[in-house]
Parts: structure tokens; sequence; C-alpha cells
């Protein structure tokens, strides 16, 4: 029996909601949808981490969902052979593409695709693939309510797309009105055009929201298309990972960052993301380097895996000379920013005055070391920090550059109204890398721009400094600018959390011991029950049935390591979708699905090629690591959503109950 009182009382918000809902019979329509929603099953989460601009096996990752919609054929097509299964799959995947080479194929009479050419027609063809394709279609639409499947339907085709998913032609008389139905699309012309859209649309239903646990840019050539793709699905979110918030600190303005996304990108001879993707502009930096380091071999700045990048324009040469250019001008910019902020205590990072360029030697731990490279022709003994005159014109060019690519600020803006510090889900704690712990497994608590946090306070302002970062002003801006440095490299940073990033070790040391960097606390204690449980308590969550997801440190499984922490408690899905990983790795990505069944952690093989997966249906393959599956069927009202629409229809059983007592009055 509903409380009268407590009715009176939410009076006023009632009034309000009486403005959609009018009258006892709109609030009845309401509750029925509303109820008959709670009832349907959960839709499907992916979650994918550490793409590092690997774009081609992330999009077909996305089109294939994991290896779902494979699945999904092999268990509605049982008598269909493999070759014709793997046909079917690449059309789906690649509708436009595959119907391209199709027709090709039918007008020059050639069967190099296996699809039954001379057998029968392309009239044939558009047939049964129309069957097959509405098939598939109604088996990823299902567990979906009719109005959201006819939200998700292209305008141009809703109607024909509409009856053909919940029409059966089992009945014969049916049969011929379905039947009939296709032969009208195909006999218009129209069927290369809806078996693109069904297609897209078993694309947008196999993942009902994608969850990117952060590490979107660096190492692969794609990542400008990454954001494009996402764009594109009806529901996800980013969680922030070290190279994304490099990225958008660098995007956002801050010049250290900037040098440091250009010294990362040519070192890993990954251009073709900033110039192709973005247009920036790499000529002044090219300039610059040849005239300062015209005779300079830049030995040590020699470009990886430069070889097996054929898209490079540049020689070998000129990449070192525009690596060891950009790479002085990281190294300044961040010992100003160091400067400017010593309650950072990274003073010991603080390393270009510590160089002796008459001796050679750098000094380090009050040790002195040889220098692998003493031509420092830019390097002021008495203001090492100083970008020279022309250093610092480069940097305005660049900076420019950055802040006038459309693109660019575009995908920024995406980043930010996607993305966040970490998320909390349907029973899952997603952040990228870590929460700083002492080493006997308390919070650590650190100073983020004015202000001592651990725990969820520290990830919660950490976001609130990054969007400040952006839209805020003034002091507060510039400060909340340069602590994205901190967060990129900061020893207490929730996205790093190592002791130090010895990169310039690295380039000038041959000793490997200052290269090393300690991982903090977090990453040893976080592989206990105890500490997860200690961390899914500090966000609000259930302990019993929460979970961790993190991506940032590659789970190398060549050498026996699991992406199963903690007793079940934590996901580490660094699985290696970038290549470089690939060989500490031995495989190339993880996927975590969290379906209305339970959770399944697939493995992922490495991807061929997009041509390959076009031409002859090759696929990525995947192998289940993990299948823990639920008692009950998980339903909608089992989840965060569903207990938001739960709080409606209390209050619309409110309203019904205001009507019916004359407190609100209908308006029939």
């Amino acid at each position: 029996m509903m409380n009268i009182e407590d009715i009176k009382g939410d009076l006023r918000y009632l009034t309000l909601l009486s403005e959609r809902f009018p009258n006892s019979k709109a609030v009845i329509t309401e509750l029925i949808n509303l109820r008959a929603i709670l009832s349907l099953p959960k839709g499907t989460e992916h979650f994918v981490s550490d793409l590092h601009g690997e774009s081609s096996a992330f999009i077909h990752t996305i089109k294939n969902a994991s290896g779902v919609i494979r699945h999904k054929i092999d268990d509605l097509f049982e008598a269909m052979s493999e070759t014709e299964k793997r046909a079917l799959c690449a059309l789906i995947y690649y509708p436009d593409e595959r119907i391209e080479l199709v027709q090709r194929s039918f007008a020059e009479h050639i069967d190099g695709l296996n699809e039954g050419i001379g057998e029968f027609s392309i009239e044939d063809w558009y047939r049964i693939r129309l069957h097959q394709v509405v098939v598939v279609a109604r088996a990823v639409t299902i567990k979906y309510s009719r109005s959201k499947v006819r939200k998700m339907l292209p305008k141009d085709y809703a109607y024909i797309i509409d009856e053909l998913l919940h029409e059966s032609n089992i009945e014969s008389d049916r049969a011929v009105y379905y039947n009939a139905i296709i032969d009208t699309i195909i006999n218009l012309g129209c069927a290369e055009k809806l078996i693109t859209a069904i297609c897209y649309l078993i694309h947008g239903f196999t993942i009902d929201t994608l969850h990117v646990v952060g590490d979107i840019f660096d190492r692969g050539s794609g990542a400008a298309k990454i954001p494009d793709v996402l764009s594109t699905l009806h529901d996800y979110d980013i969680q922030w990972g070290n190279h994304d918030i490099e990225w958008m600190g660098a995007m956002a303005g801050n010049p250290a960052l900037i040098a440091t996304v250009l010294r990362v990108s040519i070192r890993y001879a990954n251009i073709e993301t900033l110039e192709e993707g973005y247009g920036i502009n790499l000529l002044p930096l090219a300039n610059f380097a040849m005239e300062t380091y015209h005779d300079d071999p830049c030995e040590v700045f020699q470009t990886k895996d430069f070889e097996n990048n054929p898209r490079l324009t540049r020689s070998a040469a000129l990449m070192a000379k525009m690596h060891k250019a950009i790479s002085i001008i990281q190294f300044k910019l961040e010992g100003q920013t160091i400067l400017r902020h010593p309650e950072w205590g990274m003073n010991d990072r603080l390393l270009l005055d510590k160089i002796d360029k008459q001796h050679g030697t750098i000094r380090i731990g009050g040790q002195d070391y040889p220098l692998m490279d003493t031509n420092l022709p830019t390097l002021s003994e008495t203001e090492p920090y100083r970008l020279s005159a022309e250093e610092q014109e480069l940097m305005t060019q660049l900076a420019r550059s950055f802040r006038k690519s459309e693109k660019m600020q575009k995908h920024l803006h995406l980043l930010y109204q996607h993305g966040s510090m970490f998320l909390v889900r349907n029973g899952f704690l997603l952040y990228h890398a870590a929460i700083p712990l002492n080493e006997d497994g308390s919070f650590t608590e650190v100073d983020v721009c004015g202000k001592r946090v651990s725990g969820r306070q520290l990830m919660e302002r950490t976001d609130e400094v990054v969007r400040m970062a952006y839209y805020g002003n003034g002091k507060e801006k510039a400060n909340a600018l340069d602590y994205m440095l901190y967060l990129w490299e900061g020893p207490y940073s929730p996205l790093y959390n190592k002791d130090k990033m010895t990169t310039l070790e690295r380039y000038f040391v041959e000793d490997e011991d200052l290269w090393k960097e300690k991982k903090g606390a977090y990453y040893t204690l976080a592989n206990e029950k105890e500490t997860c449980v200690r961390i899914l308590q500090e966000f609000g969550m259930n302990a019993e049935t929460g979970r961790i997801i993190n991506g940032h440190i590659p789970v190398r499984t060549i050498e026996g390591e699991s992406p199963i922490r903690a007793e079940g408690k934590r996901f580490v899905i660094d699985g290696g979708f970038s290549k470089p990983y690939q060989k500490k790795t031995g495989i190339a990505g993880y996927t975590l699905i969290y379906n209305s069944h339970g959770i399944q952690l697939v493995e992922h093989e490495s991807f061929e090629s997009r041509e390959q997966a076009i031409l002859s249906g090759s696929d990525i393959h995947s192998r289940t690591l993990l299948q823990d599956f639920s008692e009950h069927r998980i339903h909608i009202r089992d989840t965060d959503r569903g207990r938001e629409l739960q709080a409606q229809v209390d209050n619309l059983e409110h309203l019904l109950t205001a009507y019916e007592t004359g407190l609100i009055k209908e308006n029939l």
C-alpha cells in the first residue's frame, strides 16, 4: 500500500512529471513499456584496452564482436560448410567491400570468392544472402524491445527491415508475403543497400555498449581513425590511459606534452597519425633538425622499426635528427615544468643541469656516467632548461599546428565528452592503471593541484583537474595543464605510478641499471584478493560481487601470466593489441564480454589484414579463457540502467496514485 503522505511530499516533482504524462492512460502505457523493458535480457557489454593505434585490428574486433558473430553463425547454420560460413562472415563484417567484389566476380564470371558464381545468378546470390543476414539479425535483436530496434533502423529501409525481422516464413501464407518482399527488393535494385543496412544493424546490436579501458594513442599508425569509429557507436565510454592523457595534454596546449607526442611518434616511426591523421606540419621540425644536427649521425636516436614502415617518405638519417631535436626540447620543457612545481617532488628528474659538456658526462645519484651522445649544441651550460630562440620559434609553430587541427580538436572534445578517470558500471570498477597504494596497502595521499587526496577522492580530483586543463581559465587552467605532465610521468600518478620515467637515461647512458623504473606497490598488492576488496569498498561497491578491470601492463601469457588476478576479483585485459607488444604477450589482445548469461574473457590471435578478411573471410581467431555464467539469466532490472528505470516506475506509480486520489488533476 502506497503511503499517501510520501506522495504528498513528492507533489511538486509529480506535478512536473504530469506535464509529460497528463493522465492515467498515459501513465499506464508508460508503466507497461518500462516493466516490459525491465524483463528483457541485458545488452552485451564489451571491454577492451590498450588499442595503441592498431585501428585495423580494433575495427575488425568491433565488426566481428570478438568472435560472437561467428559463434552465432555456427549455431544458426549448422549444416553450412566452413567456406560458406567464412563468406557470410566476410559479408557481415565488410558489406560494402564484399558486395563490390561479388558484383565484379559475377560480371567477370570469375569465382575466386567461393560464392557459387556459375551455379546461379547475382539475383540468386542476393536472395540467399538476404535470407541469411535477416536470420542473423533476428538472432541478435531478439532480446531487445521492438521500440529500441526501430530506433536503430536506418530511415530509408526502416519499414522493410522491421517487416523482415518480425515475419515468420514457417506458415505458407506468410512465406509468400515474406518472399514477395525479398523479390521486390531485388527487382527494384535495392538488395545491395538493404543487405548493407542489415549488416550494420547486426554490428550495432551485437555490441550494446563498448568500454575502452584506456590508451587509444601511440605505437600504431591508426590512432586518428579510432575516435571516428567510436563516434559511430550508439553507446561507448573511455577510461583515460596515460597515453590518452599525453595526447590530450598536447592537444590542449601543454608544450612539454606536444614535444613528447612528437618524440614518441618519431621514435616508433609513426608520424602517419600526426601528418595524415591530424594534418600536423612537421616540416619546421625537419628543417630545424637538419640545420642543427646536419653533420651529426644521431646514432642513439635511430628510429625503431623504420625498415618495417614502407609509408615513411623521409630518410632514416633525417628521422634520427628530428628525433634528437625534439627529445632535447622535451627534456628542457619538462625541466621548466618541474621547476614550477616543487610540490611534485620530482627534482630528481632535473638532469640537464647535471651534464658536463666539457667532460662528456652526466652526474646521476652522485656518480658520473659517460654520455653516449655528446653533441648538444642547443644546451646552455648556464641555463640548461631554456629553449634557444630557434627552439622557441619551432615550438610556437608546432603548438599552432596542434591548435588549428580541426580533427585533433574534435577528437579532444570526444575524449572529454565520453571519457573519465574511472567508471563504476554493473558491478565493474574500470580504470586504466592504478590506485596508488602504500606498502602496507593503505591508499597513498597525493597532492593534486593544492588538494591532498587518496583512493576514490584521488581519482575524482584528478578527473576535475583534467577537465580544468581544457575548460578552465586563468592560473587554474595553467596549473591543471601543467599537471597533465605529472599524470603522464609522475610517481604517484594513477595513470603511471612508477618511481620515475627514465627516458633521458635510456638515450644517453649505457648502464641499464639506470633505466629501471620501479613500479608502485599497487602493481603487486592488487594481485591479492584482500586489496581488491578494499578498493571495491572504497568506491562504494559490493565487495562480494564486484570486479576490477585494468589495462596498462601487458599480460605476458607467453611466460605463463594470467589476466585473471586476485582470485577472479581483477582482470588485466592488456593483451597486446599493439604489434610491438605481441612479442612480450604472445597474443594480440583480450576482450571481456558481459552479456545476459554472464562473463566471458576472450583471447585473440594476431589479425592478418583487412584486405584478407574481405577477400577470403580470414578472421581473428579467438579463444575463450573464462566462462563465468550466472545461475539465472541477467535482465535489465539487474543492471544500473534497470535501477534507473525502476526509479522511473516508482515515480509513475506515485503519479498514478495522485491521479486516482485527486491530488493531481488529470488532463483528459
